[in-house]
C-alpha cells in the first residue's frame, strides 16, 4: 500500500489517504525522479494543500520518494472526491535554478556544494574525496545541476545521485546492492536493444583559448564500422588532463547508451537505481551483469508492475 504526506516550509504535515493509483519513476539522477498518484479525498479545499511544498511517499512503511510538490488537483465526479498529486525528486531544485557565470581559480567540492547546492535546501549525505579543479568555470545560465554534474562527473569520475530520502551522494560510500534476476521472478516482458545510432567513434575536445585539441577514439566501435565524431569546446581555460578526461568521459558515456535491457515484473517494487543485477533469462536468452538505470512502478486498472531499465 502506497501512502504519502505533504510538508510545508515550517514542517507542518498533511497526511494523505492511501493511493488508489500511482506512477513512480526512480532514476536517482537526471531525468529526475517523478511521481503522480490519485487518492480519495473528502477534505475539501484544505488550506494545507496550498501550503505544501514537499511530497513524501512510503510503501508499507518503507520510504519510496522524497521530492518537490509540483501539483495538487481536486476533482469531484461520480467516484466522489479525487485528489491528484504530482512531484519531482530533489534534483528538480538544481534543474530549475540557473547559475551566475563565475571562474574559480581553484574549485573544491565544498565550494561547489556551498555555492550551488546547499542554498536550495539540499543535504549532501556522502562526500567523496574528489580532487580540487584549477580553472573551473561556470557558464551564465547553466543549471545548478549542470555545475554540480560537470565538477563531480567530468573531473572526479563520480556520478551524483539522490536517494529516496532526497539526500545527495557524491561518492561518499553509497553503493548499490548485488541482486539476481532469473525466470523465477516471472517477467511479463523483456526487451533487448543495441542502439548504435548514439554511439561516438571519436571525440575532439578543444579549448577556446590556447591548448591544441585533444582527440580520443573508441577503437572497438571504429573497428565495427562505427563513424560518428563530436566536437566539444570546454568553458574557460582548461588543463590538458581535464580536456582528456572530459573527452574520454563523453566517449564512454555515449557507448554506455548503446545497450539497453528492459524487464517488466509483477509487483510494485524490486530494486533501486545503482543496483547491480546478475541476469539469467531464457526468452530472450540474456545473461551477464547489468546496472539498474531506472525503475518505474505503476498501479492502475491492470494491477501493479515495475519496469526496470538496465544498462551494462
Amino acid at each position: 500500500m502506497m501512502t504519502g504526506y505533504l510538508l510545508d516550509v515550517k514542517g507542518g504535515r498533511l497526511d494523505l489517504p492511501p493511493f488508489i493509483s500511482w506512477d513512480l519513476k526512480r532514476t536517482g539522477t537526471v531525468p529526475c525522479d517523478s511521481f503522480e498518484g490519485e487518492c480519495p479525498w473528502d477534505g475539501g479545499l484544505d488550506p494545507r494543500l496550498e501550503e505544501g511544498c514537499r511530497l513524501i511517499l512510503e510503501e508499507d512503511g518503507a520510504r519510496r520518494f522524497t521530492g518537490v510538490l509540483d501539483e495538487c488537483r481536486l476533482t469531484w465526479d461520480g467516484r466522489g472526491g479525487i485528489l491528484l498529486v504530482s512531484g519531482r525528486g530533489m534534483a528538480a531544485l538544481l534543474l530549475d535554478n540557473e547559475a551566475q557565470g563565475r571562474d574559480y581559480q581553484v574549485a573544491t567540492l565544498e565550494d561547489i556544494l556551498r555555492e550551488h547546492v546547499t542554498p536550495y535546501g539540499i543535504q549532501a549525505a556522502g562526500k567523496g574525496n574528489l580532487p580540487a579543479v584549477p580553472g573551473f568555470s561556470v557558464a551564465t545560465g547553466s543549471s545548478q545541476w549542470q555545475v554540480l554534474y560537470s565538477f563531480v562527473r567530468y573531473h572526479g569520475g563520480v556520478e551524483p545521485r539522490f536517494d529516496v530520502y532526497g539526500k545527495l551522494w557524491v561518492g561518499g560510500g553509497e553503493t548499490g546492492r548485488r541482486l539476481e534476476l532469473d525466470c523465477r521472478a516471472g517477467p511479463i516482458a523483456v526487451t533487448w536493444q543495441d542502439r548504435r545510432y548514439g554511439v561516438c567513434s571519436e571525440i575532439l575536445v578543444q579549448d577556446r583559448w590556447s591548448l591544441e585539441p585533444q582527440r580520443v577514439t573508441n577503437e572497438k566501435f571504429t573497428a565495427q564500422g562505427g563513424r560518428r565524431r563530436k566536437v566539444y569546446t570546454m568553458p574557460g581555460k582548461s588543463a590538458y588532463e581535464a580536456m582528456r578526461y572530459s573527452g574520454q568521459y563523453q566517449l564512454d558515456r555515449s557507448y554506455e547508451e548503446r545497450f539497453r535491457l528492459e524487464v517488466t515484473l509483477p509487483g510494485s517494487w524490486f530494486c533501486e537505481p545503482g543496483d547491480q543485477l546478475s541476469i539469467n533469462l531464457e526468452k530472450p536468452r540474456v545473461t551477464g551483469s547489468w546496472k539498474v538505470l531506472e525503475t518505474r512502478a505503476v498501479l492502475d486498472g491492470k494491477g501493479s508492475r515495475v519496469k526496470l531499465t538496465l544498462g551494462r
